[in-house]
């Protein structure tokens, strides 16, 4: 037995003892009856079992001092073979149910006990699925989306030759590099949680129209933040606006990088770039790859951590709250330079961040 309980005479209250402290309390038994102490009596002295005293002494007498020792219980045999677990922990880890020829994307325990049956003809529950995943190392996790149309070759491409590309010849032409995007906040958006009574949900008041505002903003690898509202749909015009008001904040030149929006590429839009001269260039990132803009996390900050936890009923108090947030990682050059620690930004390099710039 790896443990015992032992209940406090007063409180009622069962607590279990360490294995180390559990040897030491054989030995102790085991000592005081050598030295004349009936069994019973060491029983009640050492709060122990009647039973479990008289095994103790039947293991000494067949193992002598190795009946002091405590060992580490094994846990339920597997029914699985190594071979299997380690194949069952391959597919999981690397595969997409889909590969499998299953309908879902998202690994659950019914799908594991599912594909454990077909491929191995053995039957569990899910309970046991539960315990033979968490044997192998595997948690339950919410999973990061990547849309399937993203072409992996070209994220890699991005990170590893065309981005070093800019941020080498930025250094050259002593150019800033931003990284901008686009999003909208609605007053019906909602993140987070609160806390409520149990099988009730709790109800939060709010307003029973919907407004919304729309933003730009961009985010420098220095840990500048460039940031606007946008009246109405981001088109070319709206987004010329504000490439402007980035160039007349911002001196030098700017390098900036953005996904493929059709404002972005409009031609109206290429006829202003073309127009600065130089001094504003765009670069796209990789189709389907928002994980590699550091605005993204701007707007998580914004949206998910302050605004969508208020109970917006008027678009004056959202457009106050968004400024106020916005305003908070302006003046907190850390945190924003903190959104570049994310693994899928590693790539920019940014000083600052805590994360080594990509030689």
């Amino acid at each position: 037995m790896g443990r015992r309980v032992r209940e406090d005479p007063e409180t009622g209250r069962r607590t279990r003892v360490a294995r180390r402290d559990l040897a030491d309390t054989r030995r102790k038994v085991i000592t005081a009856i050598n030295n004349g102490m009936h069994p019973d009596m060491a029983a009640e002295v050492f709060e122990c079992g009647r039973s479990t005293v008289y095994g103790w002494m039947k293991s000494h007498r067949i193992s002598g001092e190795d009946a002091f020792e405590v060992r580490k219980p094994s846990g339920r045999p597997t029914l699985l073979t190594k071979r299997q677990m380690d194949r069952l922990r391959a597919w999981i880890v690397g595969k997409d149910p889909r590969q499998l020829r299953f309908e879902f994307a998202l690994w659950t325990r019914e799908l594991v006990r599912h594909l454990i049956e077909r491929e191995f003809g053995v039957a569990m529950t899910r309970q046991t699925v539960g315990r033979l995943l968490r044997r192998l190392g595997l948690s339950p996790q919410r999973p990061l989306v990547r849309a399937y149309q993203q072409d992996p070759e070209r994220v890699e491409r991005w990170k590893q030759v065309e981005y070093p590309e800019i941020r080498d010849r930025a250094r050259r032409l002593g150019a800033q590099i931003f990284f901008a995007d686009e999003a909208g906040v609605r007053s019906d958006y909602h993140s987070g949680t609160t806390w409520g009574e149990v099988g009730h949900t709790p109800i939060v008041r709010g307003s029973g129209g919907r407004v919304s505002l729309n933003m730009i903003s961009a985010v420098s690898t220095t840990g500048k933040l460039h940031f606007t509202f946008a009246q109405g749909k981001v088109n070319a015009e709206v987004y010329i606006e504000y490439l402007k008001k980035l160039l007349h904040d911002v001196e030098g030149p700017v390098f900036l990088i953005v996904d493929g929006h059709p404002s972005h590429k409009a031609k109206k839009v290429k006829e202003f770039v073309a127009s600065t001269e130089g001094r504003l260039e765009l670069f796209f990132l990789p189709p389907y790859s928002p994980e590699l803009n550091p605005d993204e996390w701007v707007w998580k900050n914004v949206k998910h951590d302050h605004v969508g936890k208020m109970a917006v009923h008027s678009v004056e108090v959202m457009r106050a709250a968004i400024e106020a947030a916005v305003a908070r990682l302006v003046d907190s050059t850390e945190i924003v330079l903190g959104f570049f620690r994310d693994p899928d930004l590693r790539y920019i390099g940014v000083a600052g961040s805590g994360i080594p710039k990509v030689q």
